[in-house]
């Protein structure tokens, strides 16, 4: 049955005007209460697509950007791109110097975090949509984020993180993930939206 309608929603999606009406013939005829009207319900599932939409396209310009001539990977990555780590007081300082002119997707952050741009200019996409930032900045990472930067001049970006962890390797894996599947449970925005309860209790 899933098949069957992930099929008509791919080919024949409903408009909204006949969600709608579907909506409230089925109510009436089964005599359903709801925790959300329609138009939440509606703006709900637009939510959901949308977001995994992103996921999806990030992750092709991902593939696409590091498998391109002059893509970067690996050594030659941190070699343009070198990082600098500190260890402080239960924190994790990391400083990335980013040159200028560059596209750089991020991994999936798996907590939240402040970060801050000590110089440059970047623009940044994600789920959320695009940002114009300029040092000196400040913001917090959510958890779930993963990011296409555009850096317009040469970057100085530093994120901290607390953790018990003094070794590079385990901060990574404690902090970062390359797939959503692997975020902490209850954490990704995308999967609690797929969990609300539109039927009243």
């Amino acid at each position: 049955m899933e098949d069957k309608i992930n099929k008509q929603v791919e080919e024949k999606p409903l408009t909204k005007e006949e969600s709608k009406a579907q909506f409230e013939e089925v109510t009436e005829e089964l005599g359903l209460l709801h925790s959300f009207d329609f138009d939440e319900a509606w703006n709900i599932g637009l939510e959901i697509r949308r977001r995994k939409e992103f996921r999806e396209n990030i992750s092709d310009l991902e593939k696409a950007v590091t498998s391109i001539d002059g893509g970067m990977t690996g050594e030659l990555l941190h070699k343009t791109n070198p990082v600098k780590h500190t260890f402080a007081g239960g924190c994790y300082v990391r400083e990335i110097y980013n040159p200028a002119n560059e596209l750089i997707i991020t991994k999936i952050h798996k907590k939240e975090h402040p970060f801050f741009l000590m110089q440059g200019e970047m623009s940044i996409l994600t789920e959320d949509g695009i940002e114009h930032i300029k040092a000196p900045y400040q913001g917090v990472t959510k958890v779930g984020t993963k990011r296409a930067i555009y850096t317009h001049e040469e970057c100085i970006f530093i994120t901290v993180h607390a953790t018990d962890n003094t070794s590079i390797q385990d901060v990574e894996e404690e902090v970062v993930c390359t797939r959503y599947e692997d975020l902490p449970k209850g954490c990704d925005a995308l999967d609690i939206l797929r969990q609300i309860n539109l039927k009243q209790k």
